[in-house]
């Protein structure tokens, strides 16, 4: 996969080149370029927004600079990308839209600041995504979070193949509770169906740990999610178990 960024602030992806992600680059699995679009500014200030015609509070990105950094990277690449645009009127961004961008070969980010965009910039855009309903400075840290949980789909991203598998959200239920070594430690005892060895046990008890860690956080994810008959039993003993606790 190739990754492009624009922004006006490059340095703000240092820590992309860390860790998993920095890993994959080295490994040449992916292909990570952040540009500037104040480089490609046509006037001698190398302004790259302006206030808002009718007027209004703050100041928006002009479009010039942001069509020919777009047009750099078509050269750069042979093409676009899937373009997205980081924008609080964006999809929410989730699980299965991050499965989704994994699917592309190319992906091309916009990162904004200040008021907003010029709404003619929308022409080059294929997507809108949005983290959440709440506002941050920048397109930056919202397109990092997006890249750093879809590139974790891409083949030999993770260490272990199978570690996306158990992730919260992959079937719809967050993670089950997880243990290492020591099995006691200072009197905190891992639980016993984990160091037995019956993996047909073990395998039940973290389907019913991560229903009941979505029934007591995310009660949310089971509202239109289909139940198998041992998960509906499995909620049930649930529930009766944490009343009676409560």
């Amino acid at each position: 996969m190739r990754i492009d960024v624009l922004s006006l602030f490059p340095d703000m992806f240092a820590p992309m080149r860390q860790s998993i992600i920095g890993k994959a680059i080295d490994k040449q699995a992916l292909d990570f370029n952040v540009t500037d679009f104040r480089d490609f500014t046509d006037n001698k200030h190398n302004n790259v927004d302006d206030y808002p015609f009718g007027g209004g509070a703050g100041m928006l990105l002009m479009p010039q600079p942001i069509f020919d950094a777009m047009a750099d990277v078509e050269k750069k690449a042979g093409d676009e990308g899937h373009v997205i645009l980081l924008d609080p009127a964006g999809r929410q961004f989730n699980h299965s839209v991050a499965q989704e961008l994994a699917q592309y070969d190319h992906l091309t980010f916009i990162a904004g600041h200040y008021e907003g965009y010029d709404d003619r910039i929308r022409e080059l855009v294929d997507d809108e995504i949005s983290l959440g309903d709440y506002v941050l400075t920048g397109g930056e840290l919202g397109a990092m979070v997006i890249i750093d949980a879809t590139v974790r789909f891409l083949p030999e991203i993770l260490g272990n193949a199978s570690s996306a598998d158990d992730d919260s959200f992959q079937n719809g239920l967050l993670e089950f509770p997880q243990y290492t070594r020591p099995a006691d430690f200072r009197g905190r005892q891992v639980p016993e169906v984990l160091t037995n060895g019956n993996h047909a046990k073990i395998a039940e008890w973290r389907l019913k740990e991560s229903l009941r860690r979505t029934y007591l956080r995310r009660p949310d994810l089971l509202e239109n999610r289909q139940l198998t008959a041992q998960e509906r039993d499995l909620l049930d003993d649930i529930k009766t178990e944490e009343m009676t606790e409560g």
